[in-house]
């Protein structure tokens, strides 16, 4: 198989607080140990767990969230291995449909899973949603799986679907959390009913979202255009926000950003500490079941 190599980070120009979370991130490989199960429309990245560790290790990271990616569909072999050599410094958001066995999901909590993802976005053929990546139409049979756990939903769509699925994901009863800064569309302007939507639901304490940047703008590398969107969730609901890269940054190539021009884009739109503090380690420490002491005691260790 031809794989191409992440693009590693530099470190950001000011000093992250300890425990912070990368919160949206994925491992690919080692191949020869875990293939895809469905085919790509990207060219697989090398980026094994070692990997990971180290480009979290650059930017001044002891923590990190692992999202499944569509082309492992259902099977988390690679991201169970990731977590099991993690020290518990990993959490995982895995895939499953609703016939997944109770056992299956009590297994992977145990791993470090806490939450199952959900895609709408098509892929870039337009013919249907991304190959192994399973539909919003599956949670309501897992919803009471999910509840039993204390597990969450995560969401990729754009604007507009996931403002047409607000009802059934906020009765599922789960938290549900959206990624890519909620699919806006940046050509719009913040005053977007659809936009208006996220911002009244995450208000109401159930609903989170990724302050992820470089899925949700073209304008390489410090995306102006969604700069006042990033400020109006900011002034929504800070309790419910958290922080992702996307790396490996997946059907990017030359606008892959650095992790860590990222995190100073991060730190110059947040400017007051105590706030970087709560998006960057104390609101995932909640989304994905940590407690301060254990974020301390893994400090230590890293």
């Amino acid at each position: 198989m031809e794989t191409v190599d992440p693009r590693m980070p530099g470190a950001p120009g000011w000093a992250l607080p300890s425990g912070a979370f990368d919160c949206h991130t994925h491992v690919f490989g080692p191949y020869e140990r875990f293939g895809f199960t469905h085919p790509t429309p990207y060219a697989p990245p090398l980026a094994p767990p070692s990997l990971h560790r180290e480009m979290l290790r650059r930017v001044g990271m002891s923590h990190g969230v692992l999202i499944q990616p569509g082309a492992y569909g259902t099977d988390p072999s690679a991201l169970l291995a990731a977590l099991q050599d993690a020290n518990g410094a990993l959490r995982g958001i895995a895939a499953a449909t609703g016939s997944v066995p109770e056992r299956t999901l009590a297994d992977w909590d145990a791993a470090g899973v806490r939450g199952l993802r959900f895609v709408e976005m098509l892929a870039p053929s337009g013919t249907g949603r991304y190959p192994g990546s399973i539909g919003t139409e599956e949670l309501e049979a897992l919803a009471p799986l999910l509840r039993n756990l204390g597990w969450h939903a995560e969401v990729w769509a754009t604007v507009d679907q996931h403002v047409a699925l607000l009802p059934r994901l906020r009765a599922s009863g789960v938290p549900v959390v959206l990624d890519h800064l909620a699919g806006i569309a940046p050509g719009r302007t913040v005053e977007d009913p659809a936009f208006q939507a996220i911002l009244d639901a995450l208000r109401e304490g159930w609903l989170w979202v990724k302050l992820t940047l470089c899925r949700a703008s073209r304008e390489f590398p410090d995306y102006p255009d969604i700069r006042p969107f990033h400020d109006a969730l900011i002034a929504a609901a800070t309790e419910s926000l958290v922080w992702g890269s996307d790396w490996p940054h997946v059907r990017m190539g030359a606008l892959a950003p650095d992790v860590g021009h990222l995190l100073d884009l991060f730190g110059d739109w947040v400017r007051d500490p105590g706030l970087r503090e709560r998006i960057l380690v104390h609101n995932p420490a909640v989304l994905y079941g940590f407690d301060n002491a254990t974020i301390s005691k893994q400090e230590e260790r890293v």
